[in-house]
């Protein structure tokens, strides 16, 4: 029948090339960042190089798996999808299943591994809105009867993800929610009293919590607590600063030394800055641009509305998570704590990316 209906075409090469460029980069500045923090506690150097290459060998087995299927075959799960999201993120919450870690509890603990609950829920959302809103299409200008029940149901996992806490992952499905919602045809009145909504309880979410608020006085001006509040993001400018044009070297640089804490993580374009400089960053930069052009091209071109709010939404997953942390980063706006989309490390996060890839390439190999 899926045969009938559409036929295949040469994948997304572009989108393919870049996102495996990023992968590569990602892999060898995990290890120049890593291996003295890794020999510091695990007498291993390579202790999280080798657990990264083991996510990258998944991850790209998934992206496989997952443009090789036909993307419609996706609608089936959305609702399971949303309800295990939900699921997962209330056992979170459960003594002993969830992970404390950084002040925030948003990793389930499964054994030898622990999973990161808000990565796949991002994926989750975004396959449940692209679904409800193509059924919903001819009833998008109506709030009550298009727009209420989508929105009901993103709200009920913002809920959930804002106790552990994860602001920043709250605002990326808000966001997302909205451009899904406005590439469906909702009208633009509509959208506006929601941002105007949304508005004045973020701002309240901000002020209610201390350690937000000393976020946003952070960026406004860092050197006012140098050695505590603003300790991360000084150094980080610092890796800027010190990197120049072409860097001071791969796996030369100092801020891994102690001084950037957890430089593998969050804060690894800070380690790309110092040792490639002002080029290496430039590429990153570049290849995350291309990426999100052939995203929204694949969703331009889709051959329906699920394929096209689908290939929309996974691509600014992604791009937004990239922009927060590279902004963040560079001291644009404020830290929020999010990972760099196939650069930092961290399992759950490139496992989920890289199965967004693959649909994002499926729905680019077919066509009505």
């Amino acid at each position: 029948m899926e045969r009938s209906r559409f036929s295949e075409r040469k994948p997304d090469f572009l989108l393919l090339i870049a996102t495996l460029i990023l992968v590569t980069i990602g892999t060898v500045m995990i290890y120049s960042s890593s291996s003295i923090l890794a020999m510091e506690r695990f007498k291993d150097g390579q202790y999280f190089l080798k657990k990264h290459l083991f996510f990258v060998v998944l991850g790209l087995a998934l992206m496989a798996f997952a443009a090789r299927i036909n993307y419609m075959k996706l609608q089936k799960l959305a609702y399971p999808g949303i309800v295990l999201s939900l699921v997962l993120l209330a056992v979170l919450f459960v003594p002993g299943m969830g992970i404390r870690a950084g002040g925030a509890k948003r990793w389930l603990h499964l054994g030898v591994f622990s999973f990161q609950v808000a990565e796949m829920v991002k994926i989750a959302v975004v396959v449940f809105l692209a679904h409800i809103l193509a059924r919903k299409a001819d009833h998008l200008k109506e709030f009550r009867h298009g727009v209420l029940i989508p929105l009901l149901s993103i709200l009920f996992v913002v809920c959930l993800i804002l106790p552990q806490p994860d602001f920043g992952t709250a605002l990326i499905i808000l966001t997302i929610m909205m451009l899904m919602l406005f590439l469906a045809g909702s009208r633009v009145l509509h959208l506006a009293c929601l941002a105007a909504a949304f508005i004045p309880i973020g701002v309240w979410l901000v002020i209610h919590k201390s350690y937000r608020l000393e976020r946003l006085l952070t960026f406004l001006d860092p050197w006012k607590d140098p050695q505590h509040s603003g300790f991360q993001i000084i150094q980080s400018l610092l890796s800027f600063g010190s990197g120049g044009t072409f860097g001071v070297g791969i796996g030369d640089g100092m801020q891994k030394l102690f001084y950037l804490p957890e430089p593998h993580t969050d804060f690894i374009l800070a380690i790309i800055a110092e040792e490639s400089g002002f080029i290496g960053v430039a590429v990153v930069i570049l290849l995350f641009v291309i990426f999100t052009i052939r995203g929204f091209w694949i969703a331009f071109k889709a051959s329906d509305l699920f394929g096209m709010l689908l290939a929309a939404g996974l691509t600014m997953v992604i791009a937004l998570e990239a922009f927060i942390n590279i902004a963040g980063v560079m001291g644009l706006i404020p830290l929020k704590g999010l990972a760099l989309p196939f650069l930092s490390y961290g399992g759950t996060s490139l496992i989920m990316s890289l199965t967004a890839v693959g649909i994002l390439l499926s729905v680019a190999s077919h066509e009505a």
